[in-house]
């Protein structure tokens, strides 16, 4: 079996093919140009995982949302479970840069940060 993927790690962008045999173990890795992409590729195989941006709702701010972000990438299956926590969440004004919003989100080892400021009212 073989997947094609983007590698997303440096802007060339190659186009990198992974074959696999039956039990999903890699086999070959084609198509990158360095070593992340060889890196990545495996990775994207194994256990995929993606950066998370979202908002939080800020009780008496002068805004009623914060954007944040994941401190880390998140597993790519736990992403919609990743939401539905950010989702329930509500901080209390004032919200500075860098605040932790949600700690250690659902066991990922990734917090859940402000990445801007949410002054009270």
């Amino acid at each position: 079996m073989t997947k094609n993927i983007t590698c997303v790690t440096c802007p060339m962008g190659c186009s990198i093919t992974v074959e696999m045999n039956s039990e999903n173990e890699i086999i070959s890795v084609k198509g990158n140009t360095c070593k992340r992409g060889e890196i990545y590729a495996e990775n994207e195989i194994k256990h995929p995982v993606r950066s998370l941006t979202s908002t939080v709702r800020v009780n008496g701010g002068i805004e009623n949302v914060v954007p944040c972000k994941s401190s880390k990438p998140v597993p790519k299956e736990l992403m919609f479970d990743c939401m539905k926590e950010i989702n329930s969440a509500v901080a209390q004004a004032p919200v500075a840069l860098g605040d932790v919003l949600i700690k250690n989100i659902l066991g990922t080892g990734s917090d859940i940060v402000a990445t801007n400021y949410c002054k009270a009212k």
